[in-house]
């Protein structure tokens, strides 16, 4: 054979090889663009009829310390760089699940196309204290991560509620599982009072307070970023 040829045939076998063993291990190159959905605790403008003047998830004390810029941060230190993120409030959705269009309404969110999708609604869903509205709610849930998942397939993750409801987490969990995606157990974290804001500092808002405060963003951040190394989208070491 050609010393050549033989020499190229060897470094191809050896890309492939890294290739694959980067798989295996966790390859910090699979979160490229990373779309954040959520609520308040997400992302709430300047709001001062509640003395809420920040425009970031709700009630951190500040940009950097909630946990959709947490997980951003952890991120770039793992990965040596900052992923494009996409970081929008679709109460809207929430609110109006069963006829509110959100393909059609928010455009700008379907043609990011990330790689990694958070989806971290509930709180403002009306209680489902019916079997038709638990269904409702979850047909909705489904054809919105079927939507974002139509284009390039992103890795879905799944929230329950901070503030725990077994109906509603049980239909986020169930669309969750029907699309393919991982669901990320959070309803703990509500049940310890230490991971409200109103036990970091006073608010003259009761609604504001009991929003997750610092530490309770962080344990959101935390909970996701386990997530993704269990699904090997960040490296473990």
């Amino acid at each position: 054979m050609n010393r050549t040829i033989h020499l190229s045939l060897v470094l191809i076998s050896l890309l492939i090889s890294q290739s694959f063993t980067q798989a295996a291990d966790g390859n910090p190159d699979k979160i490229w663009k990373i779309l954040f959905l959520g609520n308040s605790i997400t992302k709430h403008g300047p709001a001062p009829k509640i003395d809420w003047t920040g425009n970031w998830g709700m009630a951190a004390s500040a940009e950097a310390k909630d946990y959709a810029h947490l997980v951003l941060r952890s991120l770039a230190e793992t990965t040596g760089k900052t992923p494009e993120a996409m970081i929008e409030n679709i109460v809207d959705f929430e609110r109006n699940y069963a006829t509110y269009d959100l393909v059609e309404k928010r455009k700008n969110i379907f043609a990011f196309k990330p790689d990694v999708v958070v989806l971290a609604i509930g709180e403002n869903v009306a209680p489902l204290k019916t079997d038709e509205a638990k269904a409702a709610f979850k047909s909705s849930l489904v054809k919105l991560l079927q939507a974002l998942k139509a284009d390039n397939h992103p890795v879905i993750l799944v929230r329950s509620c901070f503030w725990a409801d077994p109906a509603k987490d049980a239909a986020l969990k169930q669309a969750c599982q029907e699309v393919g995606g991982v669901f990320v157990d959070i309803s703990a974290l509500g049940k310890d009072q230490a991971n409200f804001a109103r036990a970091e500092r006073e608010f003259k808002n009761a609604g504001v307070a009991n929003h997750p405060g610092d530490r309770g963003m962080q344990a959101i951040a935390t909970a996701l970023l386990e997530t993704m190394k269990n699904c090997k989208l960040i490296s473990t070491h």
